[in-house]
């Protein structure tokens, strides 16, 4: 009897007290977007580290650079979301295929790490935000129509989780249609590469700009200043 008593009035309360207690039932949802992770769902991001070193500098070799195929540097510099601002300890890990478009482990890596391959690695941009990748131009996937790509994920010092930009593409690349151009969500800015050839090495630049295009990235997104 006292119970069903005690209910009634409750209700009773509830009613009278509208706001107060449907503050009471929602669920705490004022801080949904600082919940959802930085550049949405990644894919393979997280096995960035597995076998990550310690030390990593802003030059990395590959270890596609001793195979076969036409060895490429691709540098370029991370700046702050203001575009101007160089972005010094930005860990940017990338992954791509062989000369042959195939993802191929070696014996001895690492389980988890095997799903990214062999042609892999890390640089840690210095204080002027500079990056630079010796590498191989990947090839594309056999009996593919996707262009040639190389994989980046950026993890900032800042910033609570990584997150994957565009992909590396190269001008040249045939495959590297229109549509798929317009489609680009350009994070970070474009990842499309025009090379020139040193030597017998091709040479690309790219510039990232932290934040650009980013989902639920913690700032105010931006342009790219002109």
């Amino acid at each position: 009897m006292h119970m069903k008593w005690f209910t009634g009035c409750f209700l009773l309360l509830c009613v009278i007290v509208t706001a107060g207690c449907s503050e009471q039932t929602k669920p705490a949802a004022t801080n949904t977007k600082a919940n959802q992770r930085v550049g949405g769902p990644c894919d393979g991001c997280e096995l960035m580290y597995e076998g990550m070193p310690t030390a990593m500098a802003a030059i990395d070799t590959s270890p596609g650079w001793k195979g076969a195929g036409q060895k490429v540097l691709i540098r370029g510099k991370i700046f702050k979301p203001d575009g101007t601002t160089p972005a010094p300890g930005v860990i940017l890990y990338y992954w791509q295929t062989n000369n042959d478009g195939l993802y191929s482990p070696q014996p001895g890596m690492p389980e988890k790490s095997s799903r990214h391959v062999a042609t892999r690695g890390w640089v840690k941009t210095d204080y002027q935000g500079r990056y630079a990748i010796y590498t191989i131009k990947p090839a594309p996937y056999p009996n593919d129509n996707l262009p040639a790509h190389i994989h980046p994920v950026v993890k900032e010092p800042d910033v609570k989780n990584d997150y994957y930009i565009d992909d590396f593409v190269f001008d040249d690349d045939p495959l590297l249609t229109i549509s798929i151009r317009e489609a680009a969500e350009n994070r970070a800015g474009s990842g499309v590469l025009q090379t020139a050839n040193s030597d017998s090495l091709l040479v690309a630049e790219r510039n990232i700009v932290l934040g650009l295009n980013i989902p639920n990235y913690p700032i105010k997104k931006i342009q790219l200043k002109k």
